[in-house]
């Protein structure tokens, strides 16, 4: 019997949990909903229409719906937050990480946000709002503050029955942070050293000075770097003068992994990253209108110059045919240069040190298939019209827009990044009018030239 994905095993749940609500079997989608996992959970909101969702989420039990929030992309979750009492919602963030109810808070308007607030404990509320003090996107907006701290001049011994008077250790703890009498970061001591230490050895022995503290004011794609440059698996946070703040755990880095990957690969059809798949007709519609009325005024440069060749084009039909050959060439390489760059952008291996090496590197690439290329098609051209010149007229021009589209392809991200503008949502549509208006100029421009009417 063949085994089924996760995918098909989604589907199939999401099947029947429908067809449940649709036969007004709510007690059964109850039971379904009982035993699954918060994402899980999360991933049938997701897949569900808006209005299947009100319905699930008054089905979810409510100790889970902390569980489920953390789960959901911020589209979803900001539908759902709707239609929560602000002082039901702050009993739903209770146990939830801080960095997670900082997320929740956010996506609330400022009337809604601070009834939340007001009615939390005043230690809860502290901790909340520090995490808010931080931009989103840095390390003091994705930190935890359940660390354990210790001093280095206690024994391992006084640590661990420390320990067993706490009772338990905060999720994903690897090591421990030491600080000083005003809480500057001095170094960590990993679990395992401490657990196999002899009671009476120092802590001041046990220390790794060389783990590198994490600024609460550095971006969170670079945080991600920096865990996957060294494997760590937590890291503590500090602020401008050293002290400890809190701490990043491998998870928070896996979440910020995955949203940078949605975000390249919407962002590239000009979507945001959040987009909800079963968002209302109009609000998608509105959303997608933005971008294809920039690539409307971006696409009527490409068509004012195919306008000035008009007589040539009415004289040569073949032009004509030929003419939507060389843009397109030109684009696709464009874009496979583009989407390297924007790649090395996000992994911090292009910058301004190598930015030179890689547009020289690709002026190459580009030249040397525009060569191929060009050779192929005049090759092509010259056997199928009998017409050495057009031949020579097309190659001509397909080695220059893939030399521009190589040029393009390096220069536009760079120049968008330099600009505080996001590579990956506006490059392609000014690399396509790039491509577009040379690919055009080039072919036309120069028939116009040699067989000008």
């Amino acid at each position: 019997m063949p085994e089924i994905s996760d995918q098909d095993y989604s589907q199939l749940r999401l099947q029947q949990v429908n067809e449940a609500l649709g036969s007004g079997m709510f007690v059964h989608v109850r039971k379904l909903l009982q035993d699954l996992p918060a994402y899980d959970l999360a991933l049938l909101l997701e897949s569900s229409p808006t209005k299947t969702r009100t319905v699930l989420w008054q089905l979810i039990d409510t100790d889970h719906h902390g569980d489920v929030l953390e789960e959901l992309n911020e589209e979803v979750r900001k539908g759902i937050l709707k239609t929560m009492r602000p002082e039901k919602l702050a009993e739903v963030t209770e146990g939830m990480d801080v960095d997670d109810i900082a997320e929740v808070l956010r996506a609330l308007p400022d009337s809604v946000y601070r009834q939340v607030l007001n009615s939390m404990d005043s230690q809860d509320r502290g901790r909340v709002e520090q995490a808010l003090s931080y931009e989103e996107d840095t390390a003091g907006g994705i930190m935890n503050t359940d660390t354990i701290t210790i001093r280095a001049d206690v024994t391992v011994d006084v640590v661990l029955r420390y320990l067993r008077l706490k009772g338990e250790l905060p999720e994903s703890t690897d090591s421990f942070y030491v600080v000083d009498r005003q809480d500057h970061f001095i170094g960590s001591v990993a679990l395992a050293k401490l657990v196999t230490a002899k009671p009476e050895v120092g802590i001041s022995a046990l220390i790794d000075e060389d783990i590198q503290a994490v600024n609460a004011k550095l971006p969170e794609t670079e945080v991600a770097q920096l865990f996957e440059r060294y494997d760590w698996f937590s890291a503590p946070v500090v602020d401008d003068d050293g002290r400890l703040l809190g701490r990043i755990t491998v998870d928070d880095v896996v979440d910020i992994i995955r949203e940078e990957a949605e975000h390249s690969m919407m962002s590239m059809a000009g979507l945001d990253d959040e987009a909800d798949t079963f968002a209302p007709i109009l609000k998608s519609t509105q959303q997608r209108s933005v971008w294809l009325g920039v690539n409307l005024i971006t696409a009527i440069f490409a068509v004012v110059v195919s306008n000035m060749f008009e007589d040539i084009l009415s004289q040569l039909t073949i032009l004509a045919i030929l003419n939507t050959l060389v843009p397109s060439m030109g684009g696709v390489a464009g874009n496979q240069t583009l989407t390297l760059v924007i790649r090395g952008l996000a992994l911090g291996h292009v910058g301004d040190s190598n930015a030179k090496a890689l547009l020289y590197k690709e002026l190459a690439v580009g030249f040397l298939n525009g060569v191929i290329w060009a050779l192929l098609i005049a090759a092509v051209v010259g056997v199928w019209k009998q017409d050495m010149t057009l031949a020579g007229i097309i190659a001509f021009a397909m080695l220059m827009n893939m030399t521009a589209a190589g040029i393009a392809g390096v220069t536009i991200p760079l120049m968008l990044k330099r600009m505080k503008i996001d590579p990956a949502l506006a490059g392609s549509v000014i690399l396509t009018t790039v491509t577009d208006v040379v690919g055009i100029f080039a072919f036309l421009g120069t028939a116009t030239l040699l067989i000008g009417y």
